[in-house]
């Protein structure tokens, strides 16, 4: 009966004891835990900041272009024979009419030579039958048959001097010269490529433009050029042209503008930026691309603000919240956005830190903080 008793007691104590432990882990402790989390401080996150700008841009239209020489061609034979001489090198600059290639043209000097003799000898005798109709002494027919036969002569020398000028290759106009393509001895026959002539000051650059804009664009309208071999640098030009035609498949226009290359720098194949200015200048409120929030439902910035009076906020920490606003996006230029709407000139915008806000929360500036734009930005 003892042993019955104390039995009981030590079970009904064990019971005891695992309720306390069970209602101490799942019920006490969690509010102990809740109470001390609620109490606690929490850090308020730093964020980096910049003030949205007021910035004058002028309206321009963006496109890729192809730089093309204002004269480009093939120097090819018109008759075939072996080189001679070659007066040139590559890469050369030449003047207009300065000689570039001679072909043996020795055989036609020799016909020329004949062709002349006969000549002479046909002038002789027209002269002789002139001579003669005037005393009476011959027919008429004798004296054009006379003139016939030195015209006929005097065409077969003028035939001999164009095969001639045809073996001496001449620059047709000034420029720069390519890659040399032939050797002295070598035979080449008509039509084939020795080198390229390229005119490179002034350079036309042709871009395509939307039919939309077609309104926007005129001969005389002043662009900027940027191209990837000269980071940094922008070369001018105008609009000299504009296609009568409209592109079927990708309904664009064709421009084509002059650039000035004084120093050579621009080649005729090389990739452009171009940015057709329009319009005047307009003043727009411009923000760093990072600070705004890309989404279906509208894109967002986070502007910092005065925290309410009387919001509890650590002496230590400026006392600010952050409010979120949707914008009205436009243009983009380098790594500024301007906005339509939303945001006001001298307001400050976050910039790095968005990801860990919410609508209204505390935040502390972060002088030293913010990313670093880079040295280049890759083309669009």
């Amino acid at each position: 009966m003892q042993r019955k008793t104390a039995f009981i007691a030590v079970s009904a104590g064990l019971a005891v004891l695992i309720v306390g432990l069970s209602v101490f882990q799942f019920i006490v402790k969690p509010q102990i835990i809740k109470g001390f989390i609620a109490n606690a401080p929490r850090p308020v996150p730093a964020v980096a900041v910049a003030d949205a700008k007021t910035e004058n841009w002028q309206a321009r239209i963006a496109a890729i272009g192809t730089f093309r020489a204002v004269q480009g061609i093939d120097i090819s034979p018109q008759v075939g024979g072996v080189v001679r001489a070659i007066d040139i090198e590559s890469g050369q600059d030449v003047q207009k009419g300065q000689l570039l290639v001679q072909i043996d043209d020795s055989v036609e000097q020799a016909d020329l030579k004949s062709n002349l003799a006969t000549l002479r000898n046909a002038e002789l005798a027209l002269e002789r039958q002139r001579q003669l109709i005037a005393g009476g002494s011959t027919a008429t027919a004798q004296v054009d048959a006379a003139l016939a036969a030195r015209d006929s002569a005097a065409a077969a020398a003028d035939r001999t001097r164009a095969l001639i000028a045809q073996k001496a290759l001449a620059a047709p106009f000034a420029g720069r010269l390519g890659l040399r393509k032939i050797d002295a001895g070598q035979y080449v026959q008509p039509g084939t490529s020795i080198v390229t002539l390229q005119q490179l000051d002034p350079i036309d650059v042709d871009f395509p433009v939307p039919e939309q804009d077609i309104s926007r664009v005129a001969v005389g309208q002043p662009l900027e050029i940027s191209v990837d071999a000269f980071e940094g640098k922008v070369f001018l030009g105008k609009v000299t042209s504009i296609d009568a035609r409209v592109s079927i498949e990708a309904r664009t226009i064709l421009v084509r503008a002059q650039v000035g290359n004084t120093n050579g720098e621009l080649r005729p194949g090389m990739f452009a930026n171009v940015a057709l200015l329009v319009g005047k200048g307009v003043d727009v409120v411009t923000l760093p691309r990072t600070s705004i929030t890309y989404s279906l439902y509208g894109d967002t910035v986070f502007v910092v603000k005065p925290a309410p009076a009387g919001a509890a906020q650590p002496a230590s920490d400026q006392p600010l919240i952050v409010e979120r606003r949707v914008v009205k996006t436009g243009e983009t230029r380098g790594d500024r956005v301007s906005i339509a709407e939303g945001v006001a000139a001298g307001e400050r915008i976050v910039t790095e830190g968005q990801l860990k806000l919410q609508p209204n929360a505390r935040v502390r500036i972060d002088e030293a903080g913010g990313l670093k734009a880079p040295t280049s930005l890759p083309r669009q």
